[in-house]
């Protein structure tokens, strides 16, 4: 028979570098989670990662069990590494901060293909040249079509 699920958590930490801190702590703590326990199973599964930030999805079940999914990184903090900026623009209308290429977003998109809500590589690519408009970050060039 199934566990039931009590709870479903979100949370975004970077890899390697869980501890019981908040936004950690708190938010297992009022599950019920053993905290040291999740802390250490995430430090393993993304010591490879270490640095990145990684949205984690952890399902809480009743008898105060849990297991995680880890997640690609956010597109938005993918641009600012591929763009090598510290943040957006203030102003994405009409103030641009950086530009990157068709490949590098072709690059993103297919990194992040499984957590996007698109079945084709062309839509997950416009998804994150949008993301890229709304924080400032030109894409040089045309849309490269397979036409």
């Amino acid at each position: 028979m199934a566990k039931e699920i009590a709870g479903l958590i979100k949370l975004q930490i970077k890899g390697g570098a869980a501890n019981p801190s908040p936004p950690v702590g708190p938010a297992l703590g009022s599950k019920g989670v053993n905290i040291m326990d999740f802390c250490k199973q995430f430090n393993a599964r993304t010591q490879d990662k270490a640095g990145k930030v990684l949205p984690v999805v952890i399902t809480v079940y009743s008898d105060k069990s849990f297991d995680f999914v880890v997640k690609t990184p956010p597109v938005a903090i993918q641009l600012l590494e591929v763009a090598k900026v510290k943040g957006g623009s203030a102003e994405p209308n009409r103030k641009k901060i950086a530009e990157i290429t068709w490949d590098e977003v072709k690059q993103i998109a297919t990194d992040k293909m499984v957590d996007l809500n698109c079945f084709t590589i062309d839509a997950a690519m416009k998804m994150v040249a949008g993301t890229a408009r709304s924080m400032g970050i030109a894409v040089k060039g045309e849309f490269p079509s397979d036409n």
